[in-house]
């Protein structure tokens, strides 16, 4: 169910986005001697996953923008899960300073 709202909205919300059908996804399209940019999604590869359209240029740079923020945030944490070790791993890999010339001793 669609909300109704007077006026603009005051947050950005994602549009669901899908590759072009044209160019799928490269941008370009074969020409006859060279690629030329694709005139179906704005030459940036991606078109509305509802509608099959392209979006206007202005509407377009914000879903891009909102999906690299959305894939960055991911990523971050992502690599933050990788990066947290427990147990015996993390007591290997810290440095203890018993070793000599107070370097890492790890018994082995």
């Amino acid at each position: 169910m669609i909300k109704r709202q007077h006026g603009p909205a005051f947050k950005a919300t994602p549009i669901p986005l899908k590759w072009c059908p044209i160019c799928k996804g490269k941008t370009v399209t074969s020409g006859v001697f060279h690629e030329l940019p694709c005139t179906e999604c704005h030459a940036s590869g991606w078109v509305s996953a509802e509608t099959g359209e392209p979006l206007p240029v202005d509407i377009l740079v914000t879903q891009l923008g909102l999906m690299l923020n959305i894939y960055q945030q991911r990523l971050i944490a992502f690599g933050n899960r990788i990066n947290q070790q427990s147990g015996a791993q993390q007591q290997y890999n810290e440095n203890n300073r018993r070793g000599p010339g107070a370097t890492n001793f790890t018994g082995d």
